[in-house]
């Protein structure tokens, strides 16, 4: 069954207390559209643990750099709301930018320390818009849980740190990464490569691979990084942003794996920017 779209802050407080009072657990799925099976295997996690479950879409305005980026967004409501119908979803909030960002709007949550490196060195005000627009969601909801993707592991630490900073009465809970077939990692934004660009995309998964392959045969990183960067080069890719092995529990950078880590990369396609990461084992 095809779940019904709300799209104001009124009809979505109103639906959540009638559950609430019910003594029911709602979760959050929040998403800006273009689902894929990445999205919906959030909406299984979600279904499976909780009573209701909530998927939000807002192309969220504040966590795009470029304006070319944001008017190419996918958009595709109708569609999004017939891939849900298998997954008993309960709701899809819809929210127009007047019901986020009314007139005289003034407030940003800012996380602090995480959101310097990575996607936030290269992405400027990237994760204050994402730290606002979560909590508005999460405060609009009055949702029990939240599910992520671990694809964005970044987005992830910061949407935590936020919820927990805040108090906001949330339990945030990280999914695994769902790739392709060809282990590119499931992206809305997959939908802007062209045919060529799609076939050279599965390059960064492997050579993020070969690089993890190398740590865990002692072989220094600086080598690997470099390797893997040049041979990406190679393959088609026009640039690539970052490619670093950080520690999983606050994204310090790392030299050797000496903690459980993660190897984050981020690189344009066709001006398209694709980004992975992968869990690195701590070796001694």
């Amino acid at each position: 069954m095809i779940p019904d779209i709300v799209r104001t802050r009124s009809a979505i407080r109103t639906i959540v207390a009638k559950w609430k009072a019910a003594g029911e657990t709602v979760a959050i799925v929040p998403t800006m559209g273009a689902l894929h099976q990445g999205h919906l295997s959030l909406v299984k996690a979600a279904r499976e643990q909780c009573d209701r479950v909530i998927v939000t879409i807002f192309i969220n305005p504040k966590q795009f750099n470029n304006p070319e980026d944001l008017e190419n967004y996918p958009r595709t409501e109708k569609a999004d709301a017939q891939k849900l119908a298998p997954y008993n979803c309960d709701l899809v909030y819809v929210p127009d930018g007047a019901q986020m960002y009314p007139e005289g709007f003034a407030s940003t949550v800012l996380v602090e320390g995480i959101t310097d490196c990575l996607c936030g060195s290269h992405r400027p005000g990237h994760f204050d818009g994402v730290s606002t627009v979560v909590a508005k969601l999460f405060l609009q909801t009055q949702a029990d849980f939240a599910f992520f993707g671990e694809k964005d592991f970044q987005q992830l630490q910061v949407v935590r740190t936020m919820a927990r900073d805040l108090d906001i009465p949330i339990s945030v809970i990280g999914c695994p990464t769902i790739r392709e077939s060809d282990g590119l990692v499931m992206s809305s934004r997959n939908l802007l490569l062209s045919e060529t660009a799609r076939k050279i995309a599965p390059a960064l998964g492997r050579e993020m691979q070969a690089v993890i392959k190398g740590l865990a045969q002692g072989k220094p990183f600086q080598k690997l990084q470099k390797m893997a960067i040049s041979n990406l080069e190679v393959a088609g890719f026009n640039a690539v942003e970052y490619l670093e092995l950080r520690a999983s529990n606050d994204l310090s950078l790392l030299d050797t794996p000496s903690q459980e880590g993660r190897l984050f990369a981020a690189a344009r396609l066709e001006g398209v920017r694709l980004i992975d990461n992968l869990a690195v084992p701590a070796r001694p």
